[in-house]
């Protein structure tokens, strides 16, 4: 697969993405500077980490205007897969992409930690791999991931099952104890109606060798990557 990562000013998770995709999965993937505004090349795009544009106003909300976005848009309504990670995951948020807001954790305190998440259900291409009640370890690092959304929609999530990730401890139980930033429902992670856009706040590019503490975000990785394997065997 080649992947599109875009990077915007302030971006600072590219790199780590880029070195798991590339240098780890073996994978083709390019860092895109936001003016980019031709995303046909590519297979799947990642909108990383970061503080974009500095978090002024709100997290994600100038990155958001950013030429590419309009591509990234086009990429996402066309159902090829789009993938936001914490700063990612708010700017998706403030493109519509996906509903809900992420806000100032409930502690008021950054958060940078190793979490476990549950895995839900939900059709998705980017853990399809991962079987539904599976516990993943990633880490966390972020100060606005308090995902918020009214009820409504909380309810729509749930019962469309678009909720693929939830905080919860090393046996799995979803407990408020935890939920590091005071998430509604312990969510982690969701996707759009149709599957192809995830946004998560935990950071799997960080999670990709045993080095650095762990490789379970490669599962996610995995899963896209298995999917489009199956796609070319017809």
């Amino acid at each position: 697969m080649r992947f599109a990562i875009i990077r915007f000013p302030g971006t600072w998770s590219d790199r780590d993405t880029y070195h798991v995709l590339h240098n780890v999965l073996e994978q083709q993937a390019d860092i895109l500077w936001h003016r980019e505004a031709d995303l046909s090349r590519y297979d799947a795009v990642v909108l990383p980490g970061g503080f974009s544009y500095g978090d002024y106003l709100r997290c994600g909300a100038i990155a958001r205007f950013s030429p590419v976005m309009e591509a990234v848009v086009d990429f996402a309504e066309a159902g090829k897969p789009v993938i936001g990670i914490c700063n990612g995951f708010q700017v998706l948020c403030e493109s519509h992409l996906l509903p809900g807001a992420l806000i100032r954790n409930q502690s008021l305190q950054f958060r940078c930690e190793w979490i476990y998440l549950r895995r839900e259900g939900g059709s998705t291409p980017w853990a399809d791999g991962i079987p539904e009640g599976s516990v993943v370890h990633v880490p966390i690092s972020h100060g606005e991931g308090n995902y918020f959304a009214d009820a409504e929609t909380l309810n729509e999530l749930e019962l469309r099952g678009r909720v693929v990730f939830r905080y919860c401890d090393a046996a799995g139980e979803v407990t408020p104890a935890a939920n590091p930033n005071g998430s509604a429902r312990n969510i982690a992670g969701i996707i759009n109606a149709r599957g192809n856009v995830l946004g998560m706040m935990p950071h799997p590019e960080r999670a990709g060798e045993q080095l650095v503490g762990g490789a379970d975000g490669n599962r996610i990785w995995e899963s896209i990557l298995r999917q489009a394997t199956a796609v070319l065997a017809g």
